[in-house]
């Protein structure tokens, strides 16, 4: 069982829209694709909810795009992990984190949803 290329690459836009600033807050897109029971485990440890997510401020996103070493495969059925390694610049300051989120199949508008995400910093 793979994941086909298709899938693999609408998972890779999916989770780079997350980093562009005119799609993450955009709360009707990421309404249509944070699962109603999504959880986060930041990089600073911080648990997030889907609350969370829907109450960020728009603010700059210096991310680097494409997401640098992008994985995506399939778990189950219709549950894809996919892995990455995120470079943010904040304050002048570049962060990186080694990322990993699980998507669901959907019947949403984009096919999958977001219900996972963790962090951890490198």
């Amino acid at each position: 069982m793979e994941l086909s290329q298709q899938d693999r690459n609408l998972l890779e836009r999916l989770e780079e829209s997350l980093w562009r600033e005119e799609t993450r807050f955009d709360i009707a897109l990421i309404k249509e694709i944070i699962a109603e029971d999504f959880i986060e485990f930041g990089k600073s440890g911080r648990i997030y909810h889907r609350s969370d997510a829907l109450s960020i401020s728009a603010q700059p996103i210096e991310a680097i795009i494409p997401l640098p070493d992008f994985e995506a495969r399939l778990l189950a059925e219709n549950v894809a992990q996919v892995t990455y390694n995120s470079a943010v610049t904040y304050r002048g300051v570049i962060n990186r984190a080694r990322r990993s989120s699980i998507w669901t199949r959907s019947p949403s508008p984009h096919g999958w949803i977001l219900r996972f995400h963790q962090g951890t910093p490198y």
